[in-house]
């Protein structure tokens, strides 16, 4: 298949170029600094009085698992989104800044199947990178603190406290999670995609996705929006931690998905009526 074959060729491409290895590198190295963190007296104090207060066994719950969680809950949407508006941000405007796309249209090619191909090819590194970070995390914190043990999460601003006795449910867990949250991480990439298809630099498309983002998590805190707390962005890419609850409520996720991937097809769709309209010949 044609389309197949494109991708393929954008992804070549797209994992060429230096910054989209950045983001594997800095996330390998804020894993082993994380970890050496965890391996400090003081933080397993403070953890293990966490865990006794809330009536749970230090030995069980102090475990890679858990370390694997805190990594990806701390970083995700905070240094992950610096590259994934990046490599969203690049994926259209740079080749446009390289005059790339000249060549490109000089071939019998739509430019919806263009966005098309880039579109894949960007998700399909969002997606591709967070399980490889939560690949390596527990890895990492497996070599460090053991392969045994349970799931620990809390996350006070979600409402979520729950606990998995047992490896297998809490491995299973935390691989669902993990799922999510490479989903969740999509809408960002779509944000950064749709300024990229405009007359924008590669650079300030990125700062302007980030720039949404962190806008939606600070206004997101204040106390006086909190009964509209479901209308915010970054509150509906959170529901991923609900798959971490005990008892896990498919339809609040499914709600909260649909709406996601509403937003990325609109994204989608202002950027390339955007890109529809652009001069690329003069």
């Amino acid at each position: 298949m044609i389309f197949l074959e494109q991708l393929r060729g954008e992804l070549r491409k797209l994992f060429a170029r230096p910054r989209t290895y950045m983001g594997y590198g800095a996330f390998l190295v804020l894993e082993g600094i994380v970890l050496f963190f965890y391996k400090l007296d003081k933080t397993q104090n403070w953890s293990r009085k966490q865990l006794e207060q809330n009536g749970l066994d230090f030995s069980t719950f102090y475990s890679s698992l858990s370390i694997s969680f805190m990594m990806i809950l701390l970083s995700m949407f905070t240094l992950g989104s610096i590259f994934f508006a990046l490599v969203g941000g690049d994926i259209v405007a740079k080749e446009n800044e390289d005059g790339n796309l000249r060549l490109v249209f000089a071939r019998p090619i739509t430019r919806l199947r263009l966005l098309l191909v880039k579109y894949s090819a960007v998700t399909i590194y969002t997606f591709s990178f967070v399980i490889f970070v939560s690949i390596t995390g527990y890895l990492m914190a497996a070599a460090a603190v053991g392969f045994n043990g349970g799931l620990f999460v809390m996350e006070p601003k979600m409402k979520i406290f729950s606990a998995f006795p047992t490896w297998a449910e809490g491995a299973t867990r935390l691989g669902i999670g993990a799922v999510g949250i490479g989903v969740s991480m999509i809408t960002l990439s779509s944000i950064a995609f749709m300024f990229s298809c405009m007359k924008i630099k590669p650079s300030s498309a990125a700062i302007i996705t980030l720039t949404i983002l962190f806008m939606d998590m600070i206004l997101q805190n204040f106390s006086f929006l909190k009964p509209y707390e479901e209308y915010f962005v970054t509150y509906r890419m959170s529901a991923w931690l609900f798959m971490l609850e005990k008892h896990i409520d498919w339809a609040k996720i499914f709600e909260s998905y649909v709406l996601l991937g509403g937003l990325n097809v609109t994204l989608f769709i202002i950027g390339w009526l955007a890109f529809q309209t652009r001069d690329f010949k003069t």
